[in-house]
């Protein structure tokens, strides 16, 4: 979590804020969260804090509440699901960790919700539960911290990606119960650890290697045809879209002018998948200068609000976001009403607040 940033409060604050990047871990699987590598991901000073919020759904309320967030999406954090190489066991983690965050949140209607977690070792699997987490427990949508990670029959370690064709069940599952699925950053797999930042820590997670990895999975899913697949598909990219909008220009250039006339398959440009397909969220990115410029290049009506808690604080990023000069139109579209729409949110607190700057 950042460091307590110096920033005047609004006289106005925004009410009704939805955060859809804020993170849990059941007390029985502490152990498989951040661990003994908490100095990777969150600053020195918010390690107590994290240590608390991470698995005590409570505090988050408060802290909501106190920063006129209205609703919350909680969602397992890294490496969760997608770190477990033995599929029975990721099934069974997911499974639970679903059914202990439901528990949860039921005390708490109008202020919280959830992502579900699936294992993506087998996609029909992926879908059973991906359907239970939606129409029996009343979630949002689904969350993955980016690849599974998985074994080969050999014993090698390998990297799932979702891009091929054993995957369209998955993905034609999510379009017909018209959900998103967050793709979130994970640690780097071993082999990639050792071969990229053994010498060079310091890069693991938010400096470097979260961004380059989510990146690189959602250019697979555009440039290997899933969302010509599958059109409805909704995905959400947090920390202002992983780096993808600084480098548009680039990538959509060399796609059009090279590998398109190579046989790439995907049909549209990637300006045009992040207008119908891809979503991204403020998390972990309280920047002014940035957010105007990913407005500038997919428009407000793609951007969400969102925290990064307890890796970032409520405070932090609503202190940055009430005093951002915004029209009231776009402050209030990525404040709540674009989360409203692609959540379906119904009534939840604040959730109609009059908003004047």
């Amino acid at each position: 979590m950042a460091p307590r940033l110096n920033m005047v409060q609004p006289i106005m604050p925004m009410l009704g804020k939805v955060a859809l990047e804020e993170a849990f871990q059941p007390p029985w699987a502490m152990e498989e969260s951040t661990g003994n590598n908490i100095g990777l991901y969150v600053y020195p000073e918010r390690a107590a804090e994290y240590a608390s919020g991470i698995g005590n759904i409570k505090d988050r309320v408060f802290e909501a509440r106190a920063t006129g967030v209205g609703y919350s999406i909680c969602s397992l954090t890294v490496p969760g699901v997608q770190g477990e190489t033995n599929p029975a066991v990721a099934e069974e983690f997911a499974t639970r960790s679903n059914n202990w965050i439901a528990e949860q949140i039921k005390a708490y209607p109008t202020e919280l919700g959830a992502f579900g977690a699936v294992s993506m070792h087998n996609p029909q699997q992926a879908v059973i539960e991906m359907t239970r987490c939606i129409k029996e427990l009343g979630f949002h949508g689904i969350l993955v911290n980016n690849w599974q990670q998985a074994v080969k029959p050999n014993g090698e370690r390998t990297l799932l990606l979702y891009d091929g064709p054993e995957y369209d069940v998955f993905w034609s599952a999510l379009e017909e119960l018209d959900v998103p699925l967050y793709i979130h950053p994970a640690a780097p797999e071993a082999q990639i650890k050792d071969l990229l930042f053994k010498d060079h820590t310091y890069l693991i997670g938010p400096p470097q290697s979260f961004a380059i990895d989510v990146s690189t999975h959602a250019l697979a899913l555009i440039t290997n045809g899933v969302f010509d697949r599958h059109p409805k598909a909704q995905i959400i990219l947090g920390h202002m879209g992983e780096r993808l909008p600084y480098d548009f220009d680039r990538t959509h250039r060399w796609l059009e002018k090279v590998e398109k006339a190579r046989g790439m398959v995907m049909k549209k440009t990637i300006y045009e998948y992040f207008k119908d397909n891809i979503w991204i969220t403020t998390s972990g990115a309280f920047s002014t200068i940035v957010l105007q410029f990913c407005m500038n290049l997919v428009g407000a009506d793609r951007i969400l609000y969102s925290v990064d808690y307890p890796y970032e604080c409520y405070q932090d990023a609503s202190n940055w976001f009430d005093n951002v000069d915004l029209n009231t139109r776009d402050k209030l579209k990525i404040g709540r009403e674009n989360a409203k729409k692609l959540l379906k949110l119904g009534e939840y607190k604040d959730c109609n607040a009059p908003y004047h700057q």
